[in-house]
């Protein structure tokens, strides 16, 4: 039986080194295993530790060396942020002359990203909290650590770069007492640049982490926590064995989806793909089963064996809501399919995103794409257009609303092309959030003018000690996703910090604004925007697009509509040839009559001829003042 070489095989210990000089792992006993994630707020040195950790354990050959070794997307490199969630076993003696198996998960810190960390946190028993020594505890700190302690995880508190000369390790020490309510002298302080006092953190992720607790004689049960399609080996699962253990040629199930495959493969990253014969209880690795159908394997499913299955399979995570929704067409229409092929495998990779079919008269055939932020949409369509070589333009971004018809139907809304006409509207619920603002004192007025300029209502102001003040306020989604968060950064220069959390739907008087080019309206250009800034927002958005609209042979109208009511106009010139340029004189008839016959060719021309909208203009959304 496999299930019994999987047990033989798990008796053994140690680890061996590969021809190439790679650490290739072995089985390990529970209590010598550690399954650990490292959380923090933006730029607070997670990558920059998880090298350092990799560096001391010997795991990454000196040859292979590179900064921020995990972030390996080219994205997350040229824009210096985590944007996927990384696994690597790490190999650790630890002064109790024991050696360790240190399964690390390294996160994001963007709060767009928030889903992956509680996938890799619900896959850990543990979290190394890092808190910049010079910055402090900043929102997405308090995200995570709140996130934390809802799973049940034992936090490690590491106080980094204590190296510049900026640093103050005992002021945050309170900080992170009075917030968090993490006693102080339980921080460890460390420059992960440097190295120092990075040993003390691997000997307290063995000392102060637990070890897993499953089952290893029970059933096998493991969690899918991540998973992405290989060209040549089908989709390759990331998994965290729970209870019993898995061996190269078991027969298994995935109990969500129903679908059986064998086991052709198993392994882990340290920290490279390096196979081992089998994963037993409380391990992580990789599951390749050569499955080329992407609906077989979701995200949070439960992995079984086929001929002993579990009676119940583990709790899935969390289902995400997207929150900010566009739409993605190709500039060439003959590129759908592949579009569509594309936009498939990358779903599989991020379970945040959400897509569904769409058509536009004035784009053609595309999808309706759900993200969690506007990071995270621009993040879809670079890698779209990177990793599948696709060329996109993406729609006005939108959140979804909840319409109540005259009829009393409730409507979900995501697309402007989808709300009904005015007359047959009672109500429209935009969703709010509860957006907390960890900032410095002298900031307070300008941010206080930003949040109420953008409907916000003042909800608490807390003085955390120092010049430290946490703010929240209810805002409406729809102001906040555009550029706030760009805003906040600005008119604080650059020592503010958000996070938010939906809170539900609220009735706001909000209407259709559309954009018409020649009496036409371009669905792909409409928004929905609140009726008491509507105005400036037309005006706006139509100067903006005689900025944008390429000159045609004839002329442009522009103009922004509510309904039938234009309340904003502009006019793109045609461009003219000079007709008069031969008449040297003469009767002003023949002028007359050469500048008339122009004059009825560009009228038959604006009959028949389309305007080509640009990718700009659709940018040009995003840059409207709201």
């Amino acid at each position: 039986m496999a299930s019994q070489r999987g047990s033989r095989a798990r008796k053994g210990s140690g680890a061996h080194f590969d021809g190439a000089g790679r650490y290739t792992p072995c089985p390990v006993d529970q209590s010598l295993i550690r399954n650990f994630s490292i959380i923090a707020h933006v730029d607070h040195g997670k990558s920059t530790l998880a090298d350092r950790l990799l560096d001391l354990t010997g795991t990454m050959p000196e040859r292979e060396r590179t900064a921020q070794f995990l972030d390996n997307m080219d994205l997350e490199r040229e824009r210096g942020i985590t944007i996927k969630s990384r696994a690597v076993a790490l190999s650790y003696k630890a002064r109790d002359g024991k050696t360790y198996r240190l399964n690390l998960i390294d996160t994001p810190g963007h709060v767009d990203f928030n889903y992956e960390v509680s996938r890799s946190l619900a896959s850990c028993d543990g979290a190394i909290l890092v808190v910049d020594a010079s910055q402090g505890v900043e929102a997405q700190t308090l995200a995570n650590a709140h996130l934390a302690t809802e799973l049940g995880l034992e936090m490690l508190p590491v106080l980094n770069k204590i190296d510049l000369p900026g640093s103050e390790p005992e002021r945050i020490k309170e900080q992170i007492e009075s917030i968090l309510t993490i006693p102080g002298e339980e921080c460890l302080l460390i420059s992960a640049k440097t190295g120092q006092g990075v040993d003390e953190v691997l000997e307290g992720i063995v000392k102060r982490l637990p070890a897993p607790k499953g089952e290893p004689d029970a059933p096998l049960r493991a969690r899918i926590f991540d998973a992405w399609y290989d060209s040549y080996r089908g989709v390759i699962a990331m998994i965290r064995v729970v209870d019993g253990s898995l061996s190269r040629g078991d027969a298994i199930k995935f109990m969500v989806t129903g679908a059986e495959h064998e086991v052709q493969e198993l392994g882990m990253y340290s920290p490279f793909m390096a196979a081992t014969p089998t994963l037993g209880a409380g391990e992580v690795g990789y599951l390749i089963t050569g499955i080329k159908q992407l609906a077989e394997v979701k995200i949070g499913d439960t992995v079984t064996l086929a001929r002993e299955p579990a009676l119940e399979p583990l709790p899935g995570f969390k289902e995400v809501k997207p929150m900010v929704f566009a739409g993605l067409f190709p500039v060439d229409a003959d590129a759908y399919e592949d579009m569509r092929d594309a936009v498939d495998k990358l779903s599989l990779n991020d379970a945040a995103f959400r897509f569904e079919p769409e058509s536009s008269r004035a784009l053609g055939f595309g999808f309706r794409c759900g993200f969690l932020g506007l990071l995270h949409m621009d993040i879809i369509q670079e890698r779209l257009e990177r990793e599948y070589s696709l060329n996109l333009i993406t729609t006005a971004p939108s959140v979804r609303y909840e319409v109540e018809t005259t009829d009393g139907e409730i409507l979900q809304v995501d697309s402007p092309r989808l709300l009904p006409p005015q007359q047959q509207v009672k109500e429209v619920r935009e969703p709010f959030i509860l957006a907390t603002i960890l900032t410095r004192a002298e900031f307070l007025g300008a941010i206080f003018k930003l949040a109420e300029d953008r409907r916000g209502i003042q909800q608490k102001v807390e003085y955390l000690g120092g010049d430290r003040v946490l703010i929240e306020y209810e805002l409406p989604l729809t102001e906040v996703v555009i550029d706030f968060f760009d805003k906040l950064k600005s008119i604080s220069r650059g020592y503010a910090s958000l996070d938010y959390q939906l809170i539900g739907n609220r009735p706001s008087d909000m209407i259709k604004l559309d954009i018409l080019l020649n009496g036409e309206v371009v669905d792909a250009l409409s928004i929905i925007t609140h009726r008491a800034s509507a105005f400036q927002r037309g005006k706006s958005l139509a100067e903006k697009m005689k900025e944008v609209v390429p000159r045609q042979m004839f002329e442009v109208i522009i103009q922004a509509a509510i309904g039938s009511k234009v309340i904003a106009r502009e006019t793109v010139k045609a461009l003219r040839k000079n007709v008069l340029a031969k008449c040297y004189g003469g009767d002003i008839s023949r002028k007359r009559k050469l500048l008339e016959k122009q004059k009825e060719g560009k009228r038959r021309m604006k009959k028949v001829g389309r305007v080509d909208v640009p990718q700009e203009a659709f940018l040009a959304l995003l840059k409207v003042d709201s």
